[in-house]
């Protein structure tokens, strides 16, 4: 049998699981009464949410012009966030569908993900989704693809997903277009790992890539960067479940059970030898390009209920097999024992905690998100933090410096006017425009990282009325005039309060959460002061009044001095109470004054 590995890329929500769901139909793999939608978004959560949170492979068959085809399919993410798992799984394919939403047009994923399948040197067939639908510029749409992928309008496919009109010629693109993969049997077993699972009977599950040779159910193992070794219990391919195998050979993809129960033994893009091959330093074949995803967005995360902070633990060494990107550690502040966890971005940390949520039943509190920052200290040491309660004194710091992205923003030019009304709140800085065709542009900004994790994206669906889209990569680091935001409740430090804010917003930021600390903290017996310092210095302040009660309620008649009496005793005591008195803020209130 004949063999094609490929998989669908796309913005999110431009229709990748409906055409995969179409596939499944056209080849059998799924007879039609059993077929639901979304069919390969297997987790409860991309089906409430309607994206693709994980990429999901599957194996289909295929008979064509008296030929029998193996169709390995990989559904990728959509989100920017994910952008690690989709050029993993396009390091497992020779071929892609770039897939795009006739009536959205090219948006920033759409350019993001064409510009890593290129650069893996696949074979890139595009295709305009949604043609069932009344588009006026349907040809304007065509060439804006053509010209994207370097091929005559002809060659971009027009097809509905929803209907299934024009997938069986899509299909066919695939089989004459795309390369079938090398057939290498005799060399050393090589295989790369785009994915894992845990199974509390099997171990970690490792989904590979096979591109040499052949494993066999027992036959040892090695993870080449971990340097683990493990015994392959069993092994199979994906239909989407699970279906065992004898072996599996050059160019098929498939799972392995290794039988390793310890989460971090085993790292997406890793590359799995036979053991003895690597002993015997035989002529193996390692995928060049293994790193460690980056994360670019940190927030604490505490449970709800403190009894649950080892579960929390628990919970995040699981997520880590398929979700290599997570990192962590261990932190103890105001809301009690937390982790500190690093992530791909603001939907990567909400689908986080929903996971959390549901698949292991944990309530979390979340703060607000930050970046990583490098601090230059006098001494010449450059110093990363992420937590900025544990900054350095002042007094030892040379420079700040704050990771700048390359924001490249895509929408309609009518609205070009209101992009360029962001640049001050954002601080971005203009770099290039460029016309995509269909009256769509591209505009790229130089922007600081913590600027647009939080909120830009809403405020760019405001401003387009829903048609502005935008991705960014990272340019490195550069210094930035900021300032230390620490927060004082009744005249002590509370530092899961504390963040960096640039000078131009410091004293705008600094009255906006003293007004939303005095809104949300509950009154006491005694006046809560309310202080915000940048660089040490108080800046803004508020006086949450003390709660008040009327002493001399219990008195009837008589002379005034005994109520005069009462009224200076109960001055004098929340005098007391003002130099002693301590306010406990509890997780809610911590949870709504982080949120901006």
């Amino acid at each position: 049998m004949e063999i094609r590995n490929f998989c669908i890329i796309s913005h999110i929500d431009h229709g990748k699981s409906t055409l995969a769901d179409r596939f499944l139909e056209l080849t059998g793999t799924v007879p039609r009464e059993k077929m639901r939608e979304q069919f390969l978004d297997l987790m409860k959560l991309e089906r409430e949410k309607g994206i693709t949170i994980k990429l999901q492979p599957v194996r289909m068959e295929f008979d064509f012009s008296a030929r029998r085809f193996i169709f390995n399919l990989v559904d990728t993410p959509g989100h920017v966030d994910f952008s690690y798992e989709v050029s993993r799984a396009m390091k497992a394919v020779e071929g892609a569908i770039l897939l795009v939403d006739v009536k959205k047009g090219i948006q920033a994923q759409t350019l993001s993900n064409f510009l890593i399948a290129k650069k893996e040197g696949l074979k890139i067939i595009p295709a305009l989704n949604k043609i069932d639908l009344e588009v006026s510029d349907l040809e304007e749409k065509r060439k804006a693809l053509a010209n994207l992928v370097g091929v005559l309008p002809e060659k971009v496919s027009l097809i509905s997903a929803k209907t299934g009109f024009g997938v069986d010629e899509l299909l066919k693109r695939v089989i004459e277009e795309i390369p079938a993969p090398k057939k290498e049997i005799e060399k050393p077993f090589s295989a790369l790992i785009f994915d894992s699972e845990y199974d509390p009977h099997l171990g970690i599950i490792i989904h590979v890539r096979v591109f040499q040779g052949e494993v066999k159910e027992k036959d040892i193992c090695f993870l080449y960067h971990q340097k683990e070794k493990f015994e392959a219990k069993k092994l199979g391919y994906f239909l989407p479940q699970k279906v065992e195998k004898e072996s599996l050979k050059a160019g098929e993809i498939g799972w392995i059970a290794t039988g390793i129960k310890e989460p971090d033994k085993v790292l997406i893009g890793d590359t799995v030898l036979n053991f003895s091959d690597f002993q015997n330093k035989k002529e193996i074949f390692v995928l060049p390009g293994f790193k460690k995803p980056t994360p670019v967005v940190f927030a604490s995360l505490y449970p709800k209920n403190p009894d649950d902070y080892e579960n929390l633990v628990s919970a995040f060494k699981k997520l880590h097999l398929n979700d290599s990107s997570l990192s962590w550690q261990e932190i103890s502040t105001s809301l009690g024992r937390g982790l500190l966890v690093g992530f791909l971005g603001l939907l990567h940390l909400e689908i986080t905690c929903a996971r959390l949520k549901e698949e292991y039943q944990l309530e979390t509190v979340v703060t607000l998100p930050t970046v990583r920052y490098q601090i230059e200290l006098k001494n010449g040491k450059i110093i990363e933090i992420s937590d900025i309660s544990k900054m350095p004194p002042l007094g030892e710091i040379k420079k700040i410096l704050e990771p700048f992205v390359k924001l490249e923003v895509f929408l309609p030019s009518k609205f070009l006017n209101e992009i360029f009304s962001l640049q001050e709140k954002y601080r971005l800085t203009y770099l290039n425009t460029q016309s995509l065709g269909s009256d769509n542009i591209l505009i790229e900004f130089e922007a600081p990282l913590s600027e647009i994790i939080v909120d830009f994206d809403d405020v760019l669906k405001s401003k387009t009325k829903g048609f502005g889209s935008f991705s960014y990569q990272l340019l490195g680091y550069k210094e930035s005039d900021l300032k230390k935001l620490e927060v004082y409740v009744a005249g002590e430090l509370q530092p899961a309060l504390s963040f960096l804010v640039h000078k131009d917003k410091g004293y705008q930021e600094a009255r906006k959460l003293a007004l939303k600390l005095k809104e949300n903290l509950q009154r006491e017996q005694f006046p809560v002061i309310i202080q915000v310092a940048l660089d040490g210095r108080i800046v803004a302040r508020e006086t949450l009044p003390a709660l008040k009660k009327n002493v001399t309620a219990p008195l009837y008649g008589g002379d005034f001095s005994r109520k005069k009496k009462l009224l200076v005793k109960q001055r004098e005591g929340k005098k007391k109470l003002l130099k002693l008195g301590k306010v406990k803020i509890s997780p809610e209130v911590f949870l709504k004054i982080l949120s901006r």
